[in-house]
């Protein structure tokens, strides 16, 4: 609904007149996010019609050419390398090739490298015919099969065929009815069934690899981002977590979001419940009674089983919900610390209240995400939001120098500019709801002002659960829990490659093949954090 509201002149503008054009705009914004919802409910309803909802056509983002240009750039082919590639090149086979008649008299100077980068995908089968021998004293043996023979996720398949089919499915996102009429174009014999089969069978060592990388990812982080989103299993809507930074990721998908839920997610399948004084701090910020504090710090202070800590709540009458809610997520808390988490930890997130936990720092784009939803019906409502829009954005890149190169006496100034953006009054109603709001969360905001190594944003964690979004997209959800914990593992596992530098699929080949040439993902996170470290130290001067 677009209304364009008349002019109104200055000596026009009595009281009455501006309450009234402030309830008209907040009416106006009000239809509009109701008419985004109704669209929203519309293509949900087709989709489950079997029809397809309204397309979202973007518009261009090409840049415009600029007439003003009298040089022209470079004529160079879209997608053709500016300067080689090949120099780092391993070269498997060399052929040289020569003029079989040359001309009369030509002389050869020497060989020009022209190098051909291929691919080559066949089938090959091995028929191993194994010696059997019966012993003098009764029965047989039989001639073991060469190291790197029958992996355990493959049986009668090859290493490089089980690399093959999980490389395609975790990495290039196949379903497996695709890649199954791809392997069978291949020449290979196998049934979905077996397919499946060493897709989600015998992982429990990759499952236990991504434990580690929390683990350890937990320990050697000064912050860790994350962020959420929608995962469906056993046709039933549920959630998939995603924790990590710049040397980690780590996906989870649970039946539910809650703050309990996110430390247990943090927890790992290995849980520790603990009451120290993190777990005191935080269920005094809690309110929780006093009388129940007297009783809960009486007697063991930590257990490492979910059933004996129930046992324990149970025995000190402990069983209304919300005690019992507020009781585990304190011992959860105090349990990471134990664990060797840092208090000082910074969880960097959009604000969703079961991410508020250790230290939080709050993402700037998702706190401006308000002022860009907001259609102004007035040509100065437009103006303001605007001009509250630059400011926010300029004050953001100033807070980006300041992480670049932090400076003491630049941080009260940043402070100062922040309060008197977000105290001043537009005149705008939603703008100024949208700027209390983001003054009520100065110290998430601000952050930076006294961990420069925590980014502004969250779109790193956006950027790593996208992959799984798109996944989602393509094969809908899970069926089995199998399926979903070999879902959350492996692009646990192939993000933190990325994110260490690490091939993926040699990764897979060394871990197959159990040849233990790739180091554990858990020991390159704790090097390549103490490298940060020390250069860290070195960066700062004497």
């Amino acid at each position: 609904m677009k209304v364009e509201l008349p002019i109104i002149r200055d000596e026009e503008r009595t009281p009455l007149v501006v309450a009234l054009l402030d309830i008209i705009n907040q009416a106006l914004d009000h239809i509009h996010n109701l008419e985004e919802t109704i669209q929203l409910l519309r293509d949900e309803i087709a989709v489950l019609k079997g029809q397809k909802p309204r397309p979202k056509i973007q518009p261009s983002i090409l840049p415009l050419a600029d007439p003003s240009a009298t040089t022209p750039g470079p004529d160079r082919r879209r997608g053709r390398p500016s300067q080689p590639r090949t120099e780092n090149l391993t070269i498997h086979q060399e052929v040289v090739l020569d003029l079989e008649n040359p001309p009369v008299g030509a002389i050869l100077k020497d060989h020009e490298p022209y190098i051909v980068q291929d691919l080559r995908i066949e089938s090959h089968n091995t028929c191993y015919q194994r010696a059997r021998y019966e012993l003098p004293e009764g029965g047989s043996i039989l001639t073991p099969l060469p190291e790197g023979v029958l992996p355990v996720e493959g049986g009668h398949y090859g290493a490089n065929l089980v690399a093959y089919i999980m490389d395609q499915y975790h990495q290039a996102h196949v379903t497996e009815p695709l890649l199954l009429e791809q392997l069978e174009e291949y020449g290979i014999v196998i049934s979905a069934g077996q397919l499946h089969s060493i897709l989600t069978e015998n992982k429990e060592r990759f499952h236990q690899e991504k434990e580690e990388v929390l683990a350890v990812g937990l320990v050697e982080s000064s912050y860790i981002a994350t962020d959420d989103t929608g995962a469906r299993h056993q046709g039933h809507n549920g959630y998939c977590t995603v924790i990590g930074n710049d040397l980690f990721a780590y996906f989870e998908s649970t039946d539910s979001k809650s703050r309990l839920n996110f430390l247990q997610i943090l927890q790992g399948s290995q849980r520790t419940y603990a009451i120290n004084e993190i777990t005191l701090a935080y269920w005094e910020q809690q309110k929780l009674p006093e009388s129940l504090l007297n009783r809960l710090t009486q007697g063991p202070q930590e257990w490492t089983d979910e059933a004996v800590w129930k046992a324990r709540l149970a025995e000190l009458g402990i069983t209304g919900e919300r005690y019992v809610r507020m009781a585990t997520e304190g011992v959860l808390l105090g349990g990471l610390v134990a664990r060797g988490v840092s208090p000082k930890l910074v969880i960097l997130s959009d604000g969703a209240l079961q991410f508020v936990l250790f230290v939080h720092a709050a993402c700037w784009v998702h706190a401006e995400r308000p002022l860009a939803k907001l259609v102004p019906s007035t040509p100065m409502h437009r103006a303001i939001l605007e001009q509250v829009r630059t400011q926010l954005w300029q004050l953001y890149q100033d807070l980006k120098s300041y992480r670049e190169h932090p400076e003491a006496s630049q941080r009260r100034l940043l402070e100062e500019r922040f309060d008197a953006f977000v105290g001043q009054r537009t005149g705008y109603p939603n703008i100024d709801s949208v700027l209390k709001e983001m003054g009520e969360h100065k110290a998430d905001l601000l952050r930076v002002l006294e961990r420069p190594e925590v980014p502004l944003h969250n779109n790193e964690m956006e950027s790593d659960i996208r992959e799984y979004v798109k996944r989602r997209k393509i094969s809908g959800g899970t069926r089995s829990d199998a399926g979903r914990r070999c879902r959350d593992t492996f692009a646990s596992l192939k993000k933190t490659c990325r994110k260490l530098g690490l091939r993926f699929w040699d990764y897979l080949q060394d871990r197959i093949r159990g040849k233990g040439k790739v180091p554990r993902l858990g020991d390159l996170i704790r090097q390549k954090a103490r490298e940060k470290r020390a250069t860290k130290v070195e960066a700062v001067p004497a």
